[in-house]
């Protein structure tokens, strides 16, 4: 299997910059896993195509305004970091652009002195561990100096911080958001739930593993970067009590199925519990969890394709996706959403 069987050629037009003033107002490409059929669809209109004992999982993370630009102490060169994931008390892995300019021991200064990050481990591919010096709390630091870490397709400034973040996020720690939910409003998940719909959250700190592009020719020798995940006891019981009603489990973004398909065990079950997840996802990979996933349109030969290839199989996913080239579906992050199912 290789990575260039997953390419596809995207209009650069079609790379969404901006959120929808609305975010409901998305297009939705109804996607049958089995036959191929799709069918387009507006996401207001999600609701018609679940029913009621449905149970729809959401990854509550938070954002993190993880991405910083400072200035090495020794020479004044401009430097960009991306905080991923906190490794031990105020040790923190990030990825470093001009990389190679940061050694063990080069300190590097945010905002004159309120956030000073000392390199103390080089690691392959622009990753650096480093250790931070701040006074107060670190969030609080990071609200004022860091920026939200936006892919690098997306040109446009971001006016309103809060459209990188679903409308349900609690827990923070991610470098880029879950992007599926966020065609979601509170009133809309009001709606559904009040349908009879069960909605249920995890968490996944999203980090380089879910953006990281393949280098290797053949699929399955990438390796996925870790990521922080958690399911608490309340949710894997009504997810387990769902599977034995044979109740359809739905994922909202590629993040909530990693979630629990790395939480799964061989019994078909999740497990409560917290730990980091390397699980790669493609075509092959046998689902315990998951019936249905609602997600955006990835990037060509991304870790992300190949798992909607996983589910729909890949031809499907590469027809509908030029049936939404098409269509004209804006793509990416800010873009328009999916459902693939089996159902509709």
């Amino acid at each position: 299997m290789k990575t260039r069987d997953f390419s596809y050629t995207l209009p650069e037009a079609l790379i969404a910059q901006t959120p929808l003033k609305n975010r409901t107002d998305s297009k939705l490409l109804l996607l049958n896993k089995n036959t191929g059929h799709y069918q387009h669809e507006q996401f207001h209109n999600l609701h018609h195509y679940l029913k009621k004992d449905d149970v729809l999982v959401l990854n509550d993370t938070e954002v993190l305004p993880a991405r910083l630009i400072g200035l090495k102490e020794d020479t004044g060169a401009e430097i960009e970091v991306l905080l991923l994931s906190e490794k031990t008390e105020n040790t923190w892995e990030c990825l470093v652009k001009k990389s190679r300019k940061v050694k063990v021991g080069t300190v590097i200064d945010f905002g004159e002195g309120k956030l000073k990050m000392e390199c103390v481990a080089v690691k392959a591919e622009g990753l650096r561990d480093f250790k931070l010096h701040y006074e107060g709390i670190l969030y609080e630091v990071l609200d004022t100096l860091g920026e939200m870490p936006l892919p690098p397709y997306i040109h446009e400034r971001l006016e309103e911080k809060d459209r990188y973040q679903t409308v349900y996020s609690k827990h923070k720690g991610s470098a880029a958001a879950p992007t599926a939910g966020l065609h979601f409003t509170k009133d809309y998940l009001n709606q559904i739930e009040a349908m009879g719909v069960e909605i249920l959250y995890v968490t996944l700190h999203v980090g380089l593993g879910t953006f990281r592009p393949l280098k290797v020719e053949d699929v399955t020798n990438h390796k996925m970067h870790e990521e922080y995940y958690s399911v608490s006891g309340t949710t894997a019981k009504r997810i387990n009590q769902a599977k034995k009603d044979n109740r359809r489990i739905i994922a909202v973004g590629t993040t909530s199925l990693r979630t629990l398909e790395s939480a799964a065990t061989q019994k078909g079950m999740v497990e409560a519990g917290s730990g980091l997840s390397d699980l790669f996802v493609y075509p092959g990979f046998s689902f315990n969890i998951i019936d249905g996933l609602i997600t955006n349109f990835h990037l060509p030969e991304s870790t992300l394709l190949m798992l909607v290839s996983a589910i729909a199989g890949k031809q499907n996913i590469l027809n509908a996706y030029q049936e939404a080239i098409k269509a004209e579906y804006r793509f990416f992050s800010f873009g328009d959403a999916m459902f693939i199912t089996d159902q509709f």
